[in-house]
This record gives structure tokens, sequence and C-alpha cells, in this order.
């Protein structure tokens, strides 16, 4: 069998991780099997899709690298939901129900005020065919619900192994509007059909749609795909994710300076008992990965712990990797050697600036004690220099000067380069070059 997944956002706000995350998995699933990757735009909801968000997604997909292998929009499909309504209607699955939003409102409190779960009553169904002229004579239009077989329902769920559910506890699904609007059960089931999906990977809170679904698709002939619900993501403290309050969208990620690959790593394998560990390619990820070995336990997203694995990316990514964005950076200088020097003193790309500035730019020097500086300065060698020159200039302050350990090294970095920490100064030392050292340290201008 070719794994066939789909990721379906709905175009009505940015991808925010728990988005990013369901997309991921599905994506390395099926590159893990050889299998493809379908964007499925759920853009039936006309009043709340927009194309602009279309696009985004989009783009943050791509950013991210998860490339797909065709993509799909609902709104193009509408005469196929409508035709499989027609079919579920004359199978006697599908029934038109009359009450407006404030009777079904009205019902649902009586329930729950009697300790009932607040299930349609399927009122609709003791509706003779003179009743229903009379409501629709009233000008009431129908919405449309699918007939729950009261039988229990199992899967047996890639991620939380055996499901079940009672089909007597169990909601008549609406599946279309009173305008004739397909709703999410009946579209996604529908397209999971037509496109051959083998695995349909989502969050947790479409459990109870699954469970319709899995009658949905054999009321429509077909057999339902295998299922893998994933726990919903937390921020750090606890709340849910919301596209819709902007909670750590993707597009906030990358504006802030987090690399794709840190998002990638960070949700490849949140919520399984294996390491998080950087990976700078998707390959590195997809190879082994098993979407079982993600935990049934809500995950917490934490911003700090992947602004620290952010890091860990950057220190392993080559020169040409970042060569062009150095010079977006306004770093137009920055060669492989600049690199190679300071990657693993930054949190995200951008503060390459600092350093560039040391380097090539001006810095304000910190002094405490000039004699001791302008005495270095003196002992500078001439240049050529390279990573040996910085030795050999301390070795022969000590000597002069009888500093030794931080009393010698940290007012030398200060007066270099401003601060009193960074990358390794035998890398920085021959970049920032003889006159400017000279200048910094009180001796000649540069």
């Amino acid at each position: 069998m070719s794994v066939v997944v789909r990721f379906a956002p709905s175009p009505t706000g940015r991808m925010h991780v728990g988005n990013a995350r369901v997309a991921l998995v599905n994506w390395l699933f099926a590159r893990r099997h050889g299998g493809s990757f379908i964007l499925r735009v759920d853009d039936t909801d006309t009043e709340r899709s927009r194309e602009e968000y279309t696009e985004a997604i989009r783009e943050d997909l791509r950013w991210l690298g998860l490339l797909w292998d065709r993509t799909e929009s609902q709104s193009a499909r509408m005469d196929r939901y409508a035709a499989a309504a027609d079919r579920l209607r004359q199978a006697g699955r599908l029934y038109p129900c009359y009450e407006t939003p404030e009777e079904l409102e009205g019902k649902r409190k009586r329930q729950l005020a009697r300790g009932l779960p607040p299930l349609y009553d399927r009122a609709a169904l003791k509706l003779t065919d003179e009743e229903k002229r009379k409501l629709e004579a009233e000008g009431r239009k129908p919405h449309w619900r699918f007939l729950i077989e009261r039988v229990e329902i199992v899967w047996d769920d890639v991620v939380h192994g055996e499901w079940r559910f009672d089909g007597a506890k169990l909601n008549d699904p609406v599946l279309v509007r009173a305008d004739g609007q397909p709703l999410f059960p009946l579209s996604s089931a529908v397209d999971d059909i037509e496109m051959g999906i083998t695995h349909v990977i989502r969050g947790d809170d479409h459990v109870s749609t699954t469970a319709a679904q899995t009658q949905i698709a054999p009321a429509l002939g077909a057999k339902a795909p295998a299922f893998a619900h994933l726990p919903l993501m937390s921020d750090a403290g606890g709340q849910g994710l919301s596209k819709r309050l902007g909670s750590l969208s993707l597009g906030e990620m990358r504006a802030d300076g987090i690399e794709a690959m840190a998002v990638n790593s960070y949700l490849a394998r949140l919520g399984s008992p294996d390491p998080i560990v950087p990976a700078i390619r998707l390959d590195e990820l997809s190879e082994g990965f098993e979407v079982s070995r993600l935990g049934r336990a809500g995950p917490k997203f934490d911003l700090a712990e992947l602004r620290i694995l952010n890091a860990k990316i950057l220190a392993l990514l080559s020169y040409d990797a970042v060569a062009a964005r150095l010079t977006a950076l306004s770093m137009p200088r920055a060669d492989e050697r600049f690199w190679l020097a300071v990657r693993g003193n930054l949190e995200k790309l951008a503060d390459g600036k600092q350093w560039y500035a040391v380097c090539h730019g001006e810095v304000r020097p910190v002094i405490d004690d000039p004699a001791f500086t302008a005495a270095a300065a003196k002992l500078l060698p001439e240049e050529p220099w390279d990573e040996r020159t910085w030795s050999a200039w301390t070795g022969a302050v000590k000597g002069a000067t009888g500093k030794s350990g931080k009393g010698l090294f940290m007012p030398l970095r200060q007066a270099l380069t401003g601060v009193d920490h960074g990358p390794e100064l035998k890398n920085l030392l021959p970049l920032i070059g003889r006159a400017r050292a000279l200048a910094r340290l009180g001796g000649k201008t540069a």
C-alpha cells in the first residue's frame, strides 16, 4: 500500500506551532514510507476563509521545507460534497432537521439541567411529510444530520491504540448547513475517500469527528483510512494554542530569527521519549520516524527551549548555508573565517551583526587600566596574523606585565570587543586586524 497523507488547514489565520506539528508529522510519515503529502486547503467557510491566509500557509510550509506533492482546495470540490450528500439521503443516513439555533440551545440546556448528555433527540425523524411541508412553508430551511448507528465504534489508533465509542452516546453530526454549505465531517470524509488517503494524522480534538467518519465512509461505500490522533500542545504555561490569538505563530518566529530547522527538530520529537537533538536537514528527522513514538499526553511547547536549540542549529550550519543571508543582513564582508569564528556564539543569525561590528566596524572599548592596554598595544606583532597570533601576543604581554589568567585576558577582550564574553579571540583577532586593535587598545589610531 502506498502511503498518502494530507495536511488540511483552514485559511482563517496564521499557522501556529500546533498546526506546524501536525503538518510536520504528516510530512515525515509520508517521507519515511515513500508516500505522498497533500496540502488540502479547507476553504469551504466562505465567511472566514481568506486568500491571504492560504498564501501565508503555503509560505510557512515552504519556510519549514514541507513541500507538498500536490495541492487541493475544498472550495473547488463543492459538487463532490453535494453528490455525496445526495447518496447519503438516498441511503436514509442523512435526514433534515428544522430546529432553529435558539431551539437547539433550549434543548441542550434542558438536557443538561436534567443531568443528561446534550445529544440531539432525533425529533426530526418523527416529523411527517405534512409537518415538514408546513415548516418549509414558514420559511424554515433544513440542516442535515448524519444518522449514527447506535453500535460500538472501534478503531486502532496509531498513537492511542484501541479507541472505543458507544454510538448511542454520540451526537448525530450536522453534515450540511441550512444554506447548503457542507461541513468538515462530510467534506473531509469525501476527500479522504476520493484522494486515496491511507492515514489521517491530526489533533485529538477531532476524535469525535473520527468516530462519525468511521460510519460515514462505509455509508459512502468506502473503507475509512487509518487514524492517528496527536495530543494537543499547550504553551509552557499550560495554555492552549490558537491561531486567532496569534499564539506562537510561525510568522512571528521567522521574524524573530528562529531557524526553520530548529522548529522542525523541536516538534519532530516533542512528546516522545526520544531526545530532541539539532538536525540541519529534514531527512535526518524522517529517517526512522515513527508516529507511534509520540506520546498520548499533551506536550508543552517551551519557547526558551526552542531558542537554545536554535543556537545549536546555527553552530552546525556551514558558511554556504548562510552566506546569502549574512549579506542580506548587511554583513557584506562576512566570509567563511568570520562565520566559523562566531557561529557558536549566536542565538539567532542577526546576532552576528554585533561581531561583524567588532571585526569590521566600530566598538566602544572598555578600558579600566589604560597603562596595561597601552603596554599591550606596543607588543602587538606585525601582520599577517592567524589563529596563533593571539597566543604569541598574550604570552609576550604576560612576560612584560606579569599579568596572567583572567587578569590578563579579560582587559584585552573588553578593550578589543567592548564586552566581556564572545567568540575565541584567537579567531577574532586576525579579523579585527592590527590597525583596529591598536586604536582600541589606546595605541595608534586606526
